[in-house]
């Protein structure tokens, strides 16, 4: 390998270490108790739930804590990758390799990091479809990872943990955006339908009136009413029927994952055709998202919308989107969750009558415009706002990669000419391998 920095080597990962594949469990060996067998979901998800052995293992298949693992199948992407076990006593499932080596050659968290920095030229070798693939032994084997000098694998090791704590911390900031953004877009709704967003208009404007409460089945002129749920067909043609994941998220989502398509034809008459200004409910789902609303965009006789949905119709635009912002507020929610119906293992229910009944605050027709434009804008602002803070956690994994790759430039930290050179040590790691007796097998009673 050219163009390596001062003092490092070129090292298949044959000669750096010894590798021990995972027992190959059967779930008649599984038990309700003794050691957890370390399955690739576990080294992916440190929620999933484990099974357990309590027979005599082989004591090649034994980890304990801090022992370097190479997931060697799965789904590129998720289930390949050099990971450093944190859970103690336990045995190890099969398609993941146990990485054995001296800790005096090498620095552990450097050759978890040099593994992970060949992945992708690991997972090009890989056999299998487009979904399972597995990096075979010999492959594996023969990759080979840019060595520095120990100290300096220290060095880099310590410079790394260093900058991803601070990318760790920043990144926990900018994932909790989400929540944040539900949280002050239901602080402007709140302030909008108690009237303080607009009191200083009201101030401007004396000659508006007071606003009054109405139920909402005086104010539409149609529904609500329940839509209806044929038969869908595998063809991607025809009429087209929305998921209730079109709806979800408060607004309107159109796309292949919140659309299907159905094997009957739609008389153009048919009460179930959607409109442009038409409001969806969700009349049935979990609680918490029962009664999302949003508004539907899309074009005329295109879409039909299911039975778990009411529509209402309402006749100006201004109400409409006044409506729609209030079904989304979370004290409609509230009022919804309190009055579904629906028994143990089926999701909870509301009807027409419920919403019919819902009372909402009704400002004159020129504030319910002034509200509608100051949600929108403060949506629109708060949204920008969100759409940078993930651009920048975008970038924290680009800059993550990126520190990566330097430091196996051999850019991240100076060389030390006193350091003892890598092609030195190569050669001692490679004398130790040799002389090391042939590893016997055995059993070892779990207990």
């Amino acid at each position: 390998m050219s163009g390596l920095p001062r003092g490092w080597a070129t090292a298949e990962i044959r000669d750096l270490c010894n590798l021990v594949n995972g027992k190959a469990f059967k779930p008649s060996d599984w038990s309700d108790s003794g050691l957890p067998i370390v399955r690739i979901q576990n080294l992916n998800n440190p929620d999933a739930a484990f099974n357990y052995f309590s027979g005599e293992v082989d004591p090649r298949f034994l980890i304990d804590e801090d022992q370097l693992l190479f997931a060697w199948s799965g789904t590129p992407g998720t289930s390949f990758g050099a990971h450093v076990w944190h859970g103690g006593k336990a045995v190890l499932n099969q398609h993941i390799f146990k990485v054995e080596f001296r800790e005096q050659d090498i620095n552990r968290k450097f050759f978890r990091l040099g593994i992970n920095h060949k992945l992708d030229e690991l997972i090009g070798k890989a056999h299998g479809g487009v979904g399972l693939r597995h990096v075979t032994k010999g492959k594996f084997e023969q990759t080979t990872i840019p060595l520095p000098p120990l100290a300096e694998q220290k060095r880099i090791v310590a410079k790394l943990e260093s900058l991803s704590a601070k990318s760790a911390r920043a990144r926990t900031d900018l994932a909790r955006i989400d929540t944040l953004v539900t949280r002050y877009k239901q602080a402007v709704l709140t302030k909008a339908f108690n009237g303080e967003l607009t009191r200083e208009w009201r101030g401007q404007n004396r000659g508006s009136s007071k606003w009054k409460s109405r139920a909402i089945g005086t104010l539409v002129r149609e529904g609500p009413s329940n839509g209806w749920s044929p038969k869908t067909s595998t063809d991607p043609v025809g009429t087209k029927t929305l998921k209730l994941s079109a709806t979800t998220s408060g607004k309107m989502i159109l796309n292949e994952y919140t659309i299907k398509y159905i094997g009957n034809d739609v008389d153009i008459s048919s009460r179930f055709w959607l409109r442009p200004g038409d409001i969806l409910i969700q009349r049935a789902n979990s609680l918490e998202h029962l009664g999302a609303s949003a508004i539907f965009e899309g074009p005329e006789l295109e879409y039909i919308y299911p039975d778990l949905m009411m529509r209402v119709r309402v006749s100006n635009e201004i109400l409409t989107r006044y409506l729609w912002r209030f079904l989304n507020t979370e004290q409609v929610r509230r009022y919804f969750q309190s009055r579904a119906t629906g028994t143990a293992g089926n999701m909870p229910k509301i009807n027409g009558k419920t919403v019919r009944e819902l009372e909402i605050p009704l400002p004159p027709l020129p504030e319910q415009k002034e509200i509608v434009r100051r949600i929108e804008a403060a949506f629109g602002k708060i949204d920008r706002l969100a759409a940078e803070a993930k651009r920048a956690l975008a970038l924290l994994g680009k800059l993550d990669e990126a520190l990566l790759a330097k430091a196996f430039r051999g850019e991240l930290v100076p060389q030390d000419p006193a350091d003892e050179p890598a092609s030195v040590l190569l050669e001692r790691i490679k004398a130790e391998r040799a002389a090391q007796p042939k590893a016997g097998r055995g059993r070892k009673k779990v207990g």
